[in-house]
């Protein structure tokens, strides 16, 4: 049931790394995203799929891992994303597919939970040396998002946003990671 898929994808940042994630099912996530709907139909978005433990290490230094938690530097070895999809744009068809790829992320995500996987959408990364390090044409391609794939080793709970409205996600002392959410009548106008 899809809002069962919703409510279970959540923001993973540890996974158990040795769980690799083959080609093929990386494939099939992003054969879903295909489709999806596209702004005027471009169908502009490229995915770079990275799966090979060596490239999984070398893209791993490009990302930031968590804004609400400065003093963590992301998963630890042995916690690290087993798999990795990069959206990209073909600037040749299109440009500012924000839209685009928020669809194809999420539907990607929806996917990765149906299938036992987890993830993060990760938009802050260092394009150009993640590109440098993945073999990407940044004349022709602007890097969009970064999906971290895995088998999730954390639990997430959702919990209400505080009286005082604060929003971000937190972690306790045996590292259960909370995602505070508003209240569908607080959202609704």
């Amino acid at each position: 049931m899809l809002k069962d898929l919703v409510y279970c994808c959540r923001s993973y940042r540890r996974f158990y790394q040795e769980d690799r994630i083959e080609e093929g099912t990386l494939r099939e996530l992003v054969d879903l995203a295909r489709m999806t709907a596209s702004t005027a139909n471009s169908q502009a978005l490229k995915f770079r799929l990275v799966y090979e433990e060596e490239e999984c290490g070398k893209l791993f230094p490009c990302i930031a891992w968590a804004g609400a938690l400065p003093d963590w530097p992301g998963p630890a070895e042995g916690e690290r994303p087993s798999a990795y999809i990069v959206i990209c744009c073909d600037l040749s068809l299109g440009k500012n597919k924000m839209w685009d790829e928020g669809i194809a992320a999420q539907t990607i995500m929806l996917g990765a939970v149906e299938k036992g996987f987890g993830g993060c959408m990760i938009g802050s990364f260092q394009r150009s040396q993640a590109a440098e390090v993945l073999g990407i044409d940044t004349e022709r391609f602007s890097l969009g998002l970064i999906l971290a794939l895995g088998r999730p080793k954390e639990e997430v709970v959702v919990v209400p946003v505080k009286e005082d409205g604060d929003v971000r996600y937190y972690r306790d002392e045996k590292q259960v990671h909370y995602v505070p959410k508003r209240a569908l009548e607080d959202i609704i106008l």
